[in-house]
């Protein structure tokens, strides 16, 4: 049986089952529903054929085109299918139009599916369906504070304590910073790290508290989506004022061990930022591995650009708390202590 659902029947009923993507794999790197498994129906070089027939030739073109491509494949798509699904019950989707989910889904009925769910106009409705999710009300907590803070540690040491947490930067594969990415796999799209996000949020309690780190716009190279972002400017910024001294030993700890090159390359980056005189000044002190001078030097930007965007909300939405160390799990502890 096949039966055409909607983007929302499918999250609030058959978000359990497997989900095959067929769009090709450039369509999937770009940006997939989290838990969908890419299963595609032609190539990057073959849709683009395909498309280049619809469009320079005939509807009917492209389809006898397509059916050559996907010929040779029909045996090795139930191969395929009955391992992602083995209880042979499934939901697939394409980029919009259906075709190729719904000929996809033929030919799983034909070969002994029992239920085939598609998607109705696929991948384009979901993206349309985050849109609106994050036009809804949270009840974001943005934790705030200059770098070195050890901000994201106390996310993770809130979530232990069993507090709903949004960790951007884990999401997002990168620091925060022209450091944040060294070491670290390779970022995400913005469109994935929304569809990630969304994955997150969307099972989490929006009217009970949600910890958020207090970030800039871009992550790296990544985008905050706009309407989740203008909610997280919002909100009240419980500001972690650590001093300067504790600080540069917790941000020694994280970044002394990474890439010796790398870091340099970050400095270069930074350099007008920093000044050149000061930038110079820390690619010597990290030629000596004199990693203390290093982070000192580069707080001086770093704090210099955290209070000028701190300085553009409103005084009574910064609730400051003076914090003599980093130490997480007490902060954390701190933290929700002030909500009860």
């Amino acid at each position: 049986m096949k039966q055409i659902i909607s983007i929302d029947f499918y999250f609030k009923n058959l978000e359990h089952i497997p989900l095959i993507d067929v769009r090709s794999p450039g369509e999937f790197t770009k940006g997939h529903i989290p838990n969908a498994t890419n299963l595609e129906l032609f190539t990057d070089e073959e849709r683009a054929v395909v498309g280049t027939a619809y469009k320079q030739e005939s509807k009917e073109r492209a389809i006898e085109i397509g059916f050559e491509y996907v010929k040779p494949k029909l045996i090795d798509f139930i191969t395929k299918s009955v391992a992602i699904a083995p209880n042979k019950e499934v939901a697939i989707h394409c980029w919009r139009g259906g075709m190729r989910s719904n000929a996809f889904a033929d030919h799983l009925i034909e070969n002994g599916f029992e239920k085939v769910y598609v998607i109705e106009k696929g991948y384009k409705a979901f993206r349309n369906y985050v849109v609106r999710f994050f036009e809804q009300p949270f009840n974001l907590k943005i934790l705030g504070g200059y770098t070195g803070t050890g901000k994201t540690e106390i996310l993770h040491s809130l979530k232990k304590k069993g507090q709903q947490v949004i960790d951007l930067e884990g999401l997002a594969n990168h620091r925060g910073s022209a450091f944040g990415g060294i070491d670290l796999p390779p970022q995400p799209t913005t469109e994935q790290f929304e569809n990630n996000l969304f994955s997150i949020v969307q099972n989490l309690n929006p009217n009970q508290p949600i910890w958020v780190e207090d970030e800039s716009r871009l992550i790296g190279q990544v985008a905050i989506p706009d309407a989740f972002y203008t909610k997280m400017r919002e909100m009240p910024v419980y500001f972690l004022d650590v001093p300067l001294e504790e600080r540069t030993k917790h941000l020694v700890t994280t970044y002394a061990s990474l890439s010796h090159d790398q870091l340099a390359d970050a400095i270069s980056r930074i350099a007008k930022r920093l000044g050149y005189d000061n930038a110079k000044f820390a690619q010597e002190e990290l030629e000596k591995r004199n990693y203390y001078k290093v982070v000192e030097i580069t707080l001086l930007y770093y704090d210099k650009y955290y209070l000028k965007g701190l300085q553009k909300r409103e005084d009574s939405r910064i609730l400051e708390f003076k914090t003599p160390t980093v130490n997480p799990e007490e902060t954390a502890g701190f933290l929700i202590n002030l909500l009860n």
